[in-house]
């Protein structure tokens, strides 16, 4: 499922108009982006969780030359499914 077939499910579930509900997903996405920035957890009870883990520094290999490079530390966004969506899933 893309975006805009996530948008039209959302508009037919909810009775929404499908512009009501771009604005809607888009609105959330950007509240969790922003909150992920400024380093917080969104926990949607039943859905799952939203947190930020940093990535230590690391060795690697560039395949095409096997040369060793380093590969830095980054930030990296995770989610974590909450139980009721796991089973659902099942």
């Amino acid at each position: 499922m893309n975006k805009s077939e996530l948008i039209s499910a959302m508009a037919e579930k909810s009775g929404l108009t499908k512009a009501d509900s771009k604005k809607a997903l888009e609105a959330m996405m950007m509240t969790i982006a922003d909150a992920l920035k400024a380093g917080d957890r969104v926990s949607l009870v039943g859905f799952g969780t939203f947190c930020v883990s940093e990535r230590a520094e690391r060795t690697g290999i560039n395949p095409s030359t096997k040369e060793r490079i380093t590969i830095p530390a980054k930030k990296v966004a995770k989610f974590k499914p909450g139980m009721e969506l796991a089973e659902s899933v099942e």
